[in-house]
């Protein structure tokens, strides 16, 4: 079968497409596993109740569930809920937002493709721009959106290391150049794979020179402020003109209803929104009808704060311990938990590569996530450090985590 370059594109292996496809047959019980790969989050009894609640009370209004069933909403999406973004936005952090600012995705990686699309690849007249990750590890779905090859301008972060075996990576600025190859600039805070958080003074640094340099920061703020604040250290959320802020409902508890959050000038919304009508026609309606009283209640900042986030704090801190215990003797570091759902092991000098270590778990039926995915840009030659992490999830119940880990530290041992 011929195919054309957009299809090679995207049928080619790819670390995201691996990570959905072990998700996928774990959620479903096509195999007994023990699943520490996905980015599923956890089913917090609370937290599902009252999406069980709202989604009650709308089957008990048939006009309404009619509407959110029946009806496209605008490209942009769902009017009330726009409005209730906005508002919440202002209330927390007094920004001065409008509907006009919020556009919603199907998905984060839709609104990824979308905006790392406009502001990267070819341009009309000649040339080319990339995105410019300030920090690698980053974000495994960024790796394969873009439509044209050499995407990303990648930086190595420092590293620092603790005496508790935890170490943490930090913004190289030193090594940061952005010159008229950078269409945009790009980080996640929580960082997804290692829940690391960018300091204050990193964000603002990274604004000023996005701001000199007159292309938009993005900042991929999933887990983090106000909802679902699966961030365990001081932050503060920022948001200028010159920032696109993206957000999601999955990681509060609706993977599944694919609602992905764009906040950004005006300008830059209606372009956002002109893709979604060619591509999608409009968003999907579900997510939002569920979430919007919690929005507009403030109920999903309280629940962000008091029940979703003390929960990962206390599960990541538990598989830390764990680690602590089956992996003494060996060689190795934890990133300090500092967000997200995920922990990022590195084992210094790993005689295999990452996807032979993967292998090796998958037939003992423990999924992770091998980190050099996660180094998009980056040539696999270039830096031994990505071939000596992986990504696990703490998200599953404890008895998997607990096996998991076992296991790990078991195959991890025998290695060395």
């Amino acid at each position: 079968m011929q195919l054309s370059k957009f299809a090679q594109r995207f049928s080619e292996n790819s670390g995201i497409f691996l990570l959905m496809d072990d998700l996928g047959k774990a959620m479903a019980g096509e195999q007994k596993v023990l699943m520490l790969g996905g980015g599923n989050p956890a089913h917090i009894p609370e937290v599902q109740a009252l999406f069980r609640d709202r989604m009650q009370r709308l089957l008990d209004k048939p006009a309404e569930f009619d509407r959110v069933i029946g009806n496209y909403d605008l490209p942009q999406g769902d009017k009330a809920f726009l409005t209730a973004i906005a508002d919440l936005l202002n209330r927390e952090y007094g920004w001065g937002l409008t509907g006009a600012n919020v556009a919603l995705t199907t998905g984060s990686q839709a609104a990824f493709f979308s905006l790392f699309n406009m502001y990267a690849g070819e341009f009309a007249g000649g040339g080319a721009k990339k995105i410019l990750l300030p920090m690698a590890p980053e974000y495994i779905g960024y790796g394969e959106v873009g439509l044209a090859d050499h995407f990303f301008k990648v930086n190595r972060p420092t590293i620092e290391k603790f005496e508790d075996r935890t170490f943490k990576y930090r913004v190289d600025f030193d090594q940061l150049a952005v010159d008229d190859s950078i269409g945009a600039i790009c980080v996640s805070r929580p960082t997804n794979p290692t829940g690391n958080v960018l300091t204050d003074t990193e964000v603002a640094k990274l604004m000023d020179i996005a701001a000199d340099n007159a292309v938009p920061l993005i900042i991929d703020n999933a887990y983090g402020l106000p909802f679902p604040n699966i961030i365990f250290t001081g932050a503060e959320l920022v948001w200028t003109d010159n920032i696109i802020l993206c957000m999601s409902l999955s990681k509060l508890g609706l993977p599944g209803t694919r609602t992905g959050i764009v906040v950004a000038r005006e300008d830059i919304i209606k372009v956002v929104s002109s893709i979604n009508g060619i591509l999608t026609l409009a968003p999907q309606s579900v997510g939002p009808a569920l979430a919007l009283e919690l929005v507009q209640s403030g109920e999903v900042t309280r629940i962000s704060k008091t029940v979703i986030r003390p929960y990962y704090a206390e599960k990541a801190q538990r598989a830390i311990t764990l680690l602590h215990e089956e992996l003494a003797g060996v060689d190795y570091f934890i990133h300090k938990a500092e967000g997200a759902i995920f922990l990022w092991l590195w084992f210094p000098g790993l005689p295999v590569s990452s996807q032979e270590l993967y292998r090796r778990l998958k037939e003992r039926g423990v999924l992770i996530m091998p980190g050099h995915y996660f180094f998009p840009g980056l040539d696999d030659d270039a830096w031994p450090h990505k071939q000596e992490c992986i990504r696990m999830a703490y998200s599953s119940n404890d008895k998997i985590v607990r096996e998991g880990i076992r296991i790990i530290a078991e195959e991890v041992k025998k290695l060395y």
